[in-house]
């Protein structure tokens, strides 16, 4: 999505990413990462009685896996500009693929060579359900300054 400069994105544009299968590998390697060993996450007996009745992916560890899957070009990509409105709405199990849908809903020229491409960002399991949705901002480097 992030492969071409700002003056090319039009509001209305979708964008759809490849695949990515969460596996129990990942959310082991995330809890050593980041300290973050909930037992949602890492204790299948804990995860049993709880109201999901399994082990669940840490919903930061799916919503870094949604950046990882966008497409993104160095040197146009500027920086993360933030994630506003974001909403964890269903859960991600072990053995879950997801995939990230991104559509332009503002363009904002910062005058400075660069502009703010704005887009809601949705993260969508295998089953069609929408797992993480936020309104994520990107600036962007602008190709004629």
């Amino acid at each position: 999505m992030y492969d071409k400069y700002f003056e090319y994105f039009e509001k209305g544009e979708k964008w759809k990413s490849r695949g990515r299968t969460i596996t129990e590998t990942d959310l082991v390697m995330f809890s050593a990462l980041t300290g973050d060993y909930y037992p949602l996450h890492t204790d299948i007996e804990f995860a049993k009685k709880s109201f999901f009745k399994q082990r669940i992916a840490h919903g930061m560890l799916v919503l870094s896996f949604g950046v990882g899957l966008t497409k993104m070009e160095p040197g146009v990509v500027i920086a993360n500009y933030g994630i506003d409105k974001l909403r964890f709405i269903q859960p991600v199990f072990i053995n879950d693929t997801i995939h990230v849908e991104l559509e332009v809903i503002d363009l904002e020229d910062k005058g400075n060579g660069t502009g703010v491409v704005t887009v809601k960002q949705s993260t969508v399991k295998q089953t069609g359900e929408t797992c993480i949705v936020g309104i994520s901002k990107a600036l962007i480097k602008k190709e004629n300054i």
